[in-house]
């Protein structure tokens, strides 16, 4: 038994539980398509693409991996618009610079952001629809979607009025 646990603290002395990107953390005691797939903008797809691209198994601990290879990984996460094709990017011409890019992370959440009050501004379809908080994509408002009040006839409320109503009528 004892001889079991050196060996288990050499192993977590190489590992690293956290290896960031940008501005997020990733888990480094996870699978490298499974760490990277946790990051926004990035997918199981473009995962298993930046470990095939990096030569890095996808099965194995992101954080047992050699500084060198994890700033290999870093660096094809970063510079991923590049090396595929504009169809796999998440950003195609972009409204403004009309340029093609790939978002990860906090940048995805903050042009969705943009994108959405742009469309508020201009009072587009979806940006009245946005406004008012009701369904954006054409899907079925007559029953899903009800966010305030009951469904249906309230039984108990009722009663509770009628017997409210006959205690002021029988006075």
């Amino acid at each position: 038994m004892s001889a079991e646990e050196p060996q288990e603290q050499d192993e977590d002395e190489d590992l690293q539980y956290f290896v960031r990107i940008g501005q997020t953390d990733l888990d480094g005691t996870k699978s490298v398509e499974r760490s990277l797939s946790e990051m926004n903008g990035i997918g199981r797809r473009t995962a298993r693409l930046i470990a095939e691209k990096a030569g890095v198994d996808r099965t194995a601990t992101f954080g047992r991996l050699d500084d060198d290879v994890i700033d290999e990984v870093v660096e094809l996460v970063e510079n991923y618009a590049d090396e595929v094709p504009d169809w796999l990017n998440n950003r195609q011409s972009d409204f403004y610079s009309g340029e093609t890019t790939h978002e990860i992370g906090n940048d995805l959440e903050l042009t969705r952001q943009h994108d959405i009050n742009r469309m508020k501004m201009i009072d587009s379809y979806r940006g009245v629809r946005h406004k008012r908080g009701q369904k954006v994509r054409g899907q079925r408002t007559k029953s899903t979607g009800r966010t305030e009040g009951t469904i249906g006839v309230n039984v108990e409320e009722i009663r509770e009025e009628e017997a409210e109503a006959g205690e002021e009528e029988g006075e």
